[in-house]
């Protein structure tokens, strides 16, 4: 099985939208670590399993399109409350919109809330 990663960090805010949430159901910023893995048991074409350029760049775009935005604000929030879990799963949907990673089998979208949490969304890419 191959492994590639690629990490990106960045500063965005949000608040829990869920009863009682206590003091992070004020707006809050959290410094983010998101960090993408992709696995597969074979090597594409050219003898990698992602483009890592390709992978950089379209982590780049991501980090931008969250950098110093309110989570709640977003489209795909919309009516969700912005937990660091569907934060994860959600980054990965625009990972994949962005890619189209031929040799790889998962995606393992890994989430870091400052030092204090870390979450991650794993799923198999067809």
């Amino acid at each position: 099985m191959y492994a590639v990663s690629v990490s990106r960090s960045f500063v965005a805010q949000h608040y829990l939208t869920v009863p009682d949430p206590g003091p992070e159901g004020t707006l809050h910023s959290h410094r983010y670590a998101v960090e993408a893995t992709f696995r597969g048991p074979d090597l594409g074409e050219h003898g990698y399993l992602v483009d890592i350029d390709d992978v950089s760049e379209a982590m780049d775009a991501l980090a931008e399109r969250y950098r110093d935005r309110t989570l709640n604000d977003l489209p795909a929030f919309e009516g969700a409350n912005p937990s660091a879990e569907r934060f994860a799963r959600i980054f990965g949907d625009r990972l994949l919109e962005r890619l189209d990673p031929p040799a790889a089998t998962e995606l393992h979208v890994d989430v870091a809330e400052d030092d204090i949490a870390r979450v991650a969304h794993v799923r198999s890419i067809e």
